[in-house]
């Protein structure tokens, strides 16, 4: 890790590690145009030539998933039922009735939750299959109520998806499942192909290529859910975090790939040097060591004099996580407005949150945790907002109508109440 003391411009030390967007761009666009264009062909193409996988048919079939099942350990099977339980219990909660509010005498307004009809969920896999995002995505879809729960994810050289992941698919309700990876996935479920369907909105997690195809099919109408790119964690540790477990979090970010990005944030040297110690202690038990320690390369330790400093920084930062292991970890909660997902204190690992707490692990990333909230139910519905007015409602709230639309010059506005309220007029006369 790099380390930075005092900083007096926070500004270099708040950039990601990421490509030059001008070429990801054009390469991802490609991909792109050839989906739409080609469709099925073009995900062959892609498929073999990214996968090292031949298919002719992307959809799982019943029997795959029947297979699927069988491989997953009745231990894992068990766990995963811990974790959903959470994560259903805690997004049920977010499932809310608004009441109707009468904002005037007789003038009825409400605001109803409708479920987005087709979705599709990306779920990364390479080196770590994340059937853990398919519980955080398939579960608020299905409670929010989405008929159409599309899945894609890239099949190894075999072209097989993982087990675990289509086990975990087919418990949260995934209505079909596709074997394609990568940014023609995403093109694929923003335009739909001969063998994919097209969806209404977009989510999930990848790499660069995956964040830019959907920043791009976004901007040709197909809603996404954030950009969701390489992973990052921020730690604002003192003396009272257990420096092991400081290390074990950091590594714990640092091992999702080598674009991963982990920040810690002290007011001490001592600190530093003893969660860099045990860092060094942990990492050759790791599997994931030499990735951890690519992603610690664009890492960073910074040290700033005071707490107002630090809460600067991170506010400006924005992580994804933030985990705060402070004396005062509440306290200093509050002072943060900037965040994707906030643990607090020594036995609040950010991996709690990543597979089995209840909240969701779907977050924004670099820096856009200022203006994006992480998935929850109200990702898959659309808000339609109702009014209804009584004769009186009307003539409680016309007289204000008719002068605003006169005031913006539309007179065809000022009317469609006028012609309402002469007919009352007259009727009472």
């Amino acid at each position: 890790m790099n380390i930075y003391t005092n900083p007096t411009d926070f500004q270099p030390l708040i950039r990601r590690p990421l490509n030059d967007s001008k070429v990801l761009n054009k390469q991802v666009q490609e991909i792109i145009e050839r989906v739409q264009q080609q469709g099925d062909a073009a995900l062959r193409y892609y498929t073999q030539k990214f996968d090292n996988a031949r298919l002719s048919n992307f959809a799982v079939s019943p029997t795959e998933i029947e297979q699927a099942a069988s491989q997953v350990p009745p231990a894992l099977k068990k766990a995963i039922a811990s974790a959903k339980s959470n994560i259903e219990k805690f997004h049920k909660a977010q499932c809310i009735v608004e009441e109707p509010i009468e904002t005037s005498p007789g003038l009825v307004c409400w605001r109803k939750s409708v479920a987005i009809d087709s979705v599709g969920l990306y779920i990364p896999a390479g080196s770590a299959p994340l059937f853990s995002t398919v519980l955080m995505l398939g579960i608020p879809a299905k409670l929010a109520g989405c008929k159409e729960i599309i899945l894609c994810s890239p099949p190894d050289k075999n072209g097989q998806i993982n087990p675990v992941i289509l086990y975990v698919a087919q418990l949260v309700g995934c209505t079909r499942i596709f074997k394609v990876g990568g940014a023609q996935a995403v093109a694929a479920m923003a335009y739909g192909t001969q063998s994919i369907p097209k969806v209404s909105k977009i989510f999930g997690p990848g790499n660069q290529y995956v964040t830019a195809a959907k920043q791009l099919v976004s901007m040709q109408g197909t809603a996404i859910d954030m950009p969701a790119g390489p992973s990052e964690l921020l730690v604002w540790a003192d003396t009272a975090a257990e420096a092991a477990f400081v290390a074990a979090d950091l590594l714990s970010q640092a091992e999702h790939g080598r674009d991963s990005q982990v920040i810690l944030i002290v007011n001490s040297t001592q600190i530093v040097d003893q969660v860099l110690a045990c860092i060094e202690q942990q990492l050759p038990v790791l599997s994931s060591q030499k990735t951890a320690r690519v992603a610690l390369q664009n890492s960073r330790a910074i040290i700033l004099d005071s707490e107002q400093r630090i809460v600067d920084f991170i506010n400006l930062y924005a992580p994804e996580h933030l985990i705060i292991n402070t004396k005062n970890a509440a306290s200093n909660a509050a002072l943060i407005s900037n965040a994707g997902s906030v643990f607090l204190g020594n036995f609040t690992p950010e991996s709690l949150g990543d597979y089995a707490s209840g909240t969701n692990h779907t977050l924004p990333t670099n820096g856009y945790a200022t203006a994006y909230s992480g998935v929850s139910i109200d990702s898959f519905v659309r808000k339609i907002t109702y009014q209804q007015a009584s004769r009186q409602g009307l003539q409680q709230i016309g007289w204000a109508v008719e002068a605003m639309a006169a005031a913006e010059n539309l007179p065809a506005h000022k009317n469609a109440v006028r012609i309402r309220l002469n007919a009352l007029n007259n009727k009472e006369a």
